[in-house]
């Protein structure tokens, strides 16, 4: 397969309004890429798009404020794409949402509101657009390093996020035959706004919020300009798979080597990580 050529395609861009998403904007925009830019934030979302037309007023540039948690709203918003875009170069789903509790703390609501953000709003947006994906188009999902390894506290996330993976990867193969090249990443601790706009599970405890939500933060480190380049940069090589950061690249190692052991050794890791920020409720996120 070619590598893709961002200039003069049309791409399809969820979760544009900050972290990984709004600096994927700037640089597909920096590569000549006209954009349809979502999210469920419009205060965030609009100073992006005006940011890109100020600096690329030859590129066409359409945002879109939409829930991907509601089925109409993304059903909608893919009529309306096919209806403006008949040809699309490039879908990226990168809008995530995460959940923090055990299984038996989070309401079943909560459970399908994640769900529906991360693994149903790709899988309808991918399905209504594979009309306009044609020969040399690309299809992104951005799964996470919890679609790789399933720690406690994360069962909603997690299984979001490896139902993503799985569907990417069939997608590969099928879509291989159509001339589109599919790209699953898995970021690891990137600095992004998933910590504080994450969801508690509703019965979490109120004491263990805060300093669960500090060690998010804290776990956050890698640049989301960087995990954006990166994924650029695999787009364009038609790379099937994305791991970004040693904190997603050593988990997957050792699931690889260890399929049931590297949850204690995970476990470990974490606690010293918690340890050393002054947590006492040691969990990770991606």
């Amino acid at each position: 397969m070619k590598p893709y050529r961002f200039a003069g395609q049309t791409a399809v861009l969820t979760g544009a309004a900050s972290g990984i998403g709004e600096h994927l904007a700037y640089g597909l925009a920096a590569r000549g890429s006209d954009l349809v830019l979502v999210d469920v934030d419009e205060a965030r979302l609009t100073p992006v798009a005006d940011r890109i037309r100020g600096a690329h007023p030859g590129l066409a540039v359409r945002t879109v404020v939409a829930d991907l948690a509601d089925r109409s709203t993304v059903e909608a918003l893919a009529a309306g794409i096919l209806a403006d875009h008949p040809r699309v170069g490039l879908l990226i789903n990168n809008a995530g949402i995460a959940l923090g509790g055990r299984f038996d703390q989070v309401s079943v609501e909560q459970f399908e509101t994640v769900m529906n953000v991360n693994f149903r709003a790709p899988m309808l947006l991918t399905h209504a657009l594979l009309p306009a994906l044609s020969t040399g188009s690309h299809l992104v999902n951005v799964s996470s390093l919890f679609g790789l390894i399933a720690p406690p506290g994360q069962s909603a996330y997690s299984a979001s996020k490896f139902a993503l993976r799985g569907l990417s990867e069939s997608l590969r193969a099928e879509l291989a035959e159509n001339g589109i090249g599919v790209t699953t990443v898995h970021p690891g601790g990137i600095r992004t706004r998933i910590a504080e706009s994450a969801l508690v599970g509703v019965s979490v405890p109120e004491k263990e919020i805060e300093p669960n939500r500090k060690l998010f933060a804290a776990l956050l480190s890698f640049p989301p300009d960087k995990a954006a380049e990166q994924i650029l940069r695999a787009i364009a090589s038609r790379q099937a798979r994305l791991l970004i950061s040693t904190s997603a690249k050593i988990p997957d190692i050792l699931a690889r080597l260890l399929p049931v052991g590297h949850a204690r050794i995970m476990r470990t890791l974490t606690t010293a990580s918690a340890s050393r920020s002054g947590s006492a409720r040691p969990v990770v996120r991606r």
